[in-house]
């Protein structure tokens, strides 16, 4: 075996452990800065008890990796059709462009795949900007 890697192998791969550690972090523990909250409507639609209502013809405006947004019938709130920006995570999402696949429109299936680890259904309420006007 090589000389400089036997009198470096403790270096080596300290170095190897701080690359693999390092591409985990980027790649699993990066949490994205919360959407921008809305504080006024956006188009005509009114707000109830603070929340935003969204109609499906907004919604389905924001269909490009450069304006995302997604609606999800959440379990965790009853089935409500909540929408969310997730504009600023399209680049992030290990799954790809597969995020885009229901932008501007709903990706409930998609989302409570099996692909999905269990700390999504926390993160994606950083995103969240209103419900799905009925």
């Amino acid at each position: 075996m090589n000389s400089w890697l036997l009198e470096n192998l403790a270096a080596v791969c300290t170095a190897l452990l701080v690359i693999a550690c390092t591409g985990a972090l980027l790649l699993f523990g990066r949490k994205s800065a919360p959407a921008e909250t809305v504080t006024a409507p956006v188009g005509n639609y009114p707000q109830q008890a603070g929340k935003q209502l969204f109609s499906r013809k907004e919604v389905s405006r924001h269909q490009t990796s450069d304006d995302c947004w997604i609606v999800l019938e959440s379990r965790e709130h009853g089935g409500q059709a909540r929408v969310y920006n997730v504009t600023e995570y399209v680049e992030e999402h290990p799954g790809g462009q597969a995020i885009l696949n229901n932008a501007g429109g709903n990706s409930t299936k998609g989302f409570y795949g099996p692909q999905h680890p269990a700390r999504v259904f926390d993160m994606i309420e950083d995103f969240y900007i209103g419900d799905l006007a009925l």
